[in-house]
């Protein structure tokens, strides 16, 4: 199922949305902070999915738990090594991990560059610790608007050098991508790639708003891409990437039934798509579980997992040297 003469690899993988569920207990007892159960196990359902959501915006109030408790620093470069050993555990060999400064920062008025500052100390602290690559992505929480979407980029540019992409997530209703238009030509300006959430809760128009507007070399679910072909053709010819994420997208109502999930189609038209979890421990899954989903619904073959694999090392924001060294390093 996986090749282990390739990476494994995780493109679209939440670091906010991985925060241990002991973890966040631990600091709610530290910092005193209220949790809404005075035991662990009946807090749980609380911060990971049970089955499905309604939507993605009920999915979303999911991960609200896990920033309430970052009271300090400390706290979010805690949570920034777990999130690189919780990486390493999970068999990865390189992951980019992505978050949103200041959803991360706001419930305690942490100041947002300096959140972006705790996230590269915790990831730069893991990766010593434990063998595996890492990349960083911020995040454009587009559900607090657009005001707040510029103080989150100000602050994630003051850390450019220690990032490779900047995406925007989070309320695809109510903040369509045209809202940031301005924002991602900054991103682009400062040398950065772009990725966004696009055809999750939005249709495909928001998939040709994000690669035409935006500038997006890769689209996070991008569901809705496969109800479109003209847009398909698009993106094989201009080779813009979709990072699946098969649970996130049951859990979060996107598709009714994971067997009806477009993977297979995208595969079939040769664009490059790539499997991640996006939210593991929201989710309560992790990389290999999402193969072996990919294998016993979608019927995917090894085939199409070694191209799932060949994809996610083309698309990755690895230069090629480092893409080759990656993949030396795990070759006996």
């Amino acid at each position: 199922m996986i090749n282990k003469k390739l990476p494994l690899m995780d493109l679209h993988r939440h670091l906010d949305g991985n925060i241990r569920p002991a973890t966040i207990w631990q600091l709610a007892e530290q910092n005193s902070i209220a949790l809404p159960c005075a035991s662990f196990e009946d807090f749980i359902p609380h911060v990971q999915i049970q089955h499905s959501e309604a939507d993605l915006l009920a999915f979303l109030k999911k991960l609200d738990w896990g920033v309430a408790v970052l009271k300090s620093l400390d706290d979010v470069k805690r949570i920034a090594y777990e999130n690189v050993e919780d990486a390493f555990n999970a068999g990865l060999h390189y992951a980019e991990l992505r978050f949103s400064p200041y959803y991360m920062a706001m419930n305690h008025n942490l100041s947002v560059a300096d959140v972006v500052a705790a996230i590269v100390d915790g990831v730069q602290a893991g990766t010593k610790a434990f063998k595996v690559s890492i990349n960083l992505i911020g995040i454009l929480s587009r559900t607090f608007g657009v005001k707040h979407c510029q103080l989150e980029l100000d602050a994630l540019l003051t850390h450019k050098e220690h990032l490779v992409a900047v995406d925007l997530a989070g309320d695809e209703y109510n903040f369509p991508g045209t809202l940031f238009t301005s924002h991602f030509q900054q991103v682009r300006d400062a040398g950065l790639q772009v990725t966004v959430h696009a055809g999750e809760a939005g249709g495909a128009q928001s998939v040709w708003q994000a690669i035409e507007e935006l500038g997006a070399t890769r689209i996070g679910h991008g569901v809705a891409t496969c109800t479109d072909d003209k847009l398909m053709a698009y993106m094989v010819k201009h080779d813009i990437a979709i990072e699946s994420c098969l649970t996130s997208n049951f859990q979060t109502g996107t598709v009714k039934e994971l067997s009806q999930h477009p993977l297979k189609t995208f595969l079939e038209h040769g664009i490059k798509a790539c499997l991640n979890t996006d939210d593991p421990a929201v989710q309560g899954i992790e990389i290999k579980d999402e193969f072996k989903l990919a294998r016993d619904v979608l019927n995917l073959t090894d085939e199409n997992f070694s191209q799932l694999q060949r994809n996610a090392l083309a698309v990755c924001f690895l230069s090629d040297s480092e893409k080759q060294a990656l993949q030396n390093s795990i070759l006996p």
